[in-house]
C-alpha cells in the first residue's frame, strides 16, 4: 500500500526526499493526519524526476493510530528495496506474513483513510480499524504483469497497542497500494524476452524474440529484478505462445545478492545446478534472452557470461546476440509504401528526407489496377494491394515486369465500408486481412500470400474487425473492433496447431490496450510492445498516442498533434519517423521536429 504526497498540515515526518541538485542534498518531509475523522485522500503531485530518491522514516515515539497509518502508506512509496521501515509500523506477526510483491494497486490519488466508529472511544479499547478508498486505475499482479482497472477500492486496515503501548498495524491487505502519480515515479515498464514457440522457423533461422512488458521498482536494483523476473518465465497471457531456453527451475544461485556489470560492461550472472550440462547453442540463447532484457537498463550491460555451479558456461556479446535470434527492432525496413495520387505503390527510402516517391517494382506499382490499401511483407519481396472498392485483394512480387494475376480473395461485401481491410504480413510471409461484409464477417490467413485462405478462428470475438495489424514476431495481433458504435483496439494471441497446410489458427486471450478511448480510427505497431492509435475519449477530440499491449501508456512523449488523420504506420525501428495519412496528404514526422509533408498519397505503410 502507499500514498500520493502533499504536504498539508501534518505533524510527522514519514519520509525523506533526497534530491541529487547541484552537489547539495535537499530534504523534503511528509507530515502527519488528523488523529480523528476522515483521513482524506492527499492530491496527487506532479510525477518527480526519476533522479529523486525517496527513503521511509520509521513511526515516531507515541505516534496516534492516523500517524501510524498514514506513515505506513507513505513508506511503501519509498525506495526501500525490502519494505523495512514500512514494516516498522506492523505488529511482529503482521510483518512476518505481510507480502507487499503479490501485488501493487494504482489508484487515480492515493488512498483516502477513515476512522470506523467513534475514534477516541476505539482508541481507549486498545485497538482501531481504519478504511483505505480510492477508485483503482490499475493493478501489478505478482509476475509484475499490468493490467487496466475500474471499479471502487476499499479495504480496511486495524490497529492494535503492543506492550508498550505503542499503535501497530496488526491486519492489513495483502500487496500494495498508491496513487497514480506515486506508481510512475517509482515503477518503469521493461520488455523482458522469450522465443516463439507456436511458429516454423526456416531451416537454420535463428529462434524469434517476443517481448513480455513487466513492471519494476526503478531504483530498486532494476537489473537484479529483471534477472529474477525473466527465470521465473513469461507472465501469463503470453505464456502459451513463447518458450524459454533457461530449463525449467533455473534461479540465481543460492547467496547471489545484487548484479552489476563490471567497468567493461560484463554482467556475470551465477545460475543454480539446473543449468549445468547445457550445450552452447542453449546457452546463448540464453544469454541472448539476458542480453535482450537488460538493454534499456542502465548501467550498460554489453556483455553476458552465464555460469553454473562454479563454472562458465558461455559469454555471448551484444553484437552476436543479435545474429543468434531474431528481433524487428534490429533491421529496419528498406522503404515507406503507400498509394501515390494515382493509386498505384510507390515508395521512399525509410527515413530519408525524400519527397519524390519512385514507382514500387513489380505490377501493383507498375500495372494499372487502382488501390485503397497496401502492405508489404517484411523482406520487401512481396506487395498485396487492395482494389480501390475495397472488394479485391491482389498479391505480386516486388520484381519489374511481373504479372498481377487475378485475386486472390473477393468479398461480398455490400458497400466498400463492409468489405476488406488493409492486410498485414506475418514474419513467416502470411498474409492477414479482415472481410468486413456484414452477413460474413471473417478474419482470414493466406500462407505466403496464396491458395485458398484459412479462415481463423476467433473464439470470444465481440463485435466485427475494421483492422489488423500482425505484430513481427508473429505471435501477437493488434485488432480494431467494432461494437455498438464504438471501435476499440484489441490485443490477440496467435495460437497454430498441426503441420503446415493443415493448420489450425486461431486469435485467443483478447484484451483492449485503449480502455479509455471509444473511437480507434488508426494504428500501428511502434516497437516490441508497443503501438502508436489514433482515437478519442468519450466527448473528447482526435489525439494520437502511444499505448504499451498491456494497456498501460509507455514513458515517452505522445506524438505532435495532427488533425484529420486516415492511416499512421511506424517501424519497430523507432529510430525512423511517424508516417501518417493526413488532410494534407503523406506526412512524417521525424525525432525531435514537427509533422512534414511528404507528397501526395494516400495509405502509408512501412513493411509489415
Amino acid at each position: 500500500m502507499g500514498a500520493d504526497r502533499e504536504g498539508r498540515g501534518r505533524r510527522m515526518p514519514a519520509r525523506v526526499m533526497v534530491y541529487a541538485a547541484g552537489g547539495v542534498l535537499l530534504l523534503a518531509g511528509c507530515a502527519s493526519m488528523p488523529d480523528s475523522g476522515d483521513l482524506r485522500g492527499v492530491e496527487s503531485t506532479p510525477r518527480q524526476d526519476t533522479q529523486v530518491r525517496v527513503f521511509a522514516v520509521p513511526p515516531g515515539e507515541d505516534a496516534a493510530p492516523s500517524e501510524i497509518v498514514q506513515g505506513f502508506l507513505e513508506a511503501l512509496t519509498s525506495d526501500d528495496p525490502h519494505y523495512k521501515t514500512a514494516r516498522q509500523y506492523l505488529t511482529g506477526e503482521a510483518a512476518k506474513t505481510w507480502r507487499p510483491e503479490v501485488s501493487t494497486t494504482v489508484l487515480t490519488d492515493g488512498p483516502g483513510a477513515k476512522a470506523e466508529g467513534t475514534s477516541g472511544g476505539r482508541e481507549e479499547t486498545g485497538e482501531i480499524t481504519y478504511t483505505l478508498t480510492g477508485t483503482k486505475v490499475a493493478t501489478v499482479d505478482a509476475q509484475q504483469a499490468y493490467a487496466p482497472a475500474t471499479g471502487a477500492y476499499g479495504r480496511t486496515v486495524h490497529l492494535t497497542q503492543d506492550e508498550k503501548r505503542q499503535w501497530r498495524i496488526d491486519a492489513l491487505p495483502q500487496g500494495v497500494v498508491m496513487g497514480q502519480s506515486d506508481f510512475q515515479r517509482n515503477y518503469m515498464s521493461v520488455n523482458k524476452y522469450y522465443f516463439a514457440s507456436n511458429t516454423e522457423a526456416a531451416g537454420d533461422a535463428p529462434p524469434t524474440a517476443v517481448a513480455d512488458p513487466v513492471y519494476v521498482r526503478r531504483r530498486v536494483e532494476p537489473t537484479t529484478q529483471m534477472v529474477r523476473s525473466l527465470l521465473t518465465g513469461p507472465t501469463r497471457w503470453l505464456g502459451p505462445v513463447v518458450r524459454s531456453s533457461f530449463p525449467t527451475g533455473t534461479a540465481l544461485a543460492k547467496g547471489v545478492g545484487v548484479l552489476t556489470p563490471d567497468d567493461r560492461n560484463k554482467l556475470t550472472v551465477p545460475l543454480n545446478g539446473k543449468a549445468a550440462g547445457i550445450g552452447t547453442n542453449r546457452c546463448q540463447e540464453m544469454a541472448a534472452q539476458l542480453l535482450f532484457t537488460l538493454q534499456n537498463l542502465s548501467p550498460a550491460v554489453d556483455e553476458v557470461e552465464l555460469q553454473a555451479e562454479g563454472r562458465e558456461l558461455c559469454s555471448l556479446t551484444q553484437d552476436v546476440a543479435d545474429a543468434a535470434a531474431f528481433r524487428s527492432t534490429v533491421r529496419g525496413p528498406d522503404y515507406l509504401y503507400f498509394a501515390d495520387a494515382k493509386h498505384r505503390l510507390v515508395r521512399i527510402p525509410a527515413g530519408s528526407s525524400d519527397t519524390e516517391p519512385d514507382p514500387a517494382p513489380g505490377a501493383l506499382g507498375e500495372g494499372d489496377t487502382a488501390l485503397r490499401s497496401v502492405a508489404v511483407s517484411r523482406d520487401e519481396r512481396t506487395a498485396a494491394g487492395v482494389g480501390l472498392d475495397g472488394r479485391s485483394l491482389y498479391v505480386g512480387s516486388l520484381v519489374s515486369g511481373g504479372s498481377l494475376g487475378e485475386p486472390v480473395l473477393r468479398s461480398q461485401g455490400r458497400t466498400e465500408q463492409d468489405r476488406l481491410t488493409t492486410p498485414s504480413w506475418d514474419a513467416q510471409d502470411g498474409l492477414w486481412v479482415a472481410d468486413r461484409d456484414r452477413d460474413n464477417p471473417r478474419l482470414l490467413l493466406l500462407e505466403e500470400g496464396k491458395g485458398d485462405p484459412l479462415e481463423v478462428r476467433t473464439p470470444h470475438l465481440d463485435g466485427r474487425i475494421q483492422a489488423v495489424r500482425v505484430a513481427a514476431d508473429g505471435v501477437r495481433i493488434a485488432l480494431v473492433v467494432e461494437k455498438g458504435g464504438k471501435k476499440t483496439l484489441l490485443i490477440g494471441l496467435i495460437e497454430r496447431e498441426g503441420k503446415p497446410g493443415e493448420q489450425t489458427v486461431r486469435v485467443v486471450e483478447l484484451r483492449s490496450a485503449t480502455p479509455e478511448l471509444e473511437e480507434v480510427t488508426a494504428m500501428s505497431w511502434a516497437g516490441d510492445s508497443r503501438l502508436v492509435v489514433v482515437g478519442r475519449e468519450h466527448g473528447g477530440v482526435e489525439q494520437m498516442r502511444y499505448v504499451q499491449v498491456d494497456g498501460s501508456t509507455p514513458d515517452v512523449p505522445a506524438p505532435a498533434a495532427l488533425t484529420g488523420v486516415k492511416d499512421v504506420t511506424a517501424a519497430e525501428d523507432d529510430r525512423l519517423p511517424l508516417v501518417a495519412y493526413s488532410v494534407d496528404g503523406i506526412v512524417r514526422l521525424p525525432s525531435g521536429a514537427q509533422w512534414q509533408k511528404v507528397t501526395e498519397g494516400t495509405a502509408p505503410v512501412y513493411p509489415g
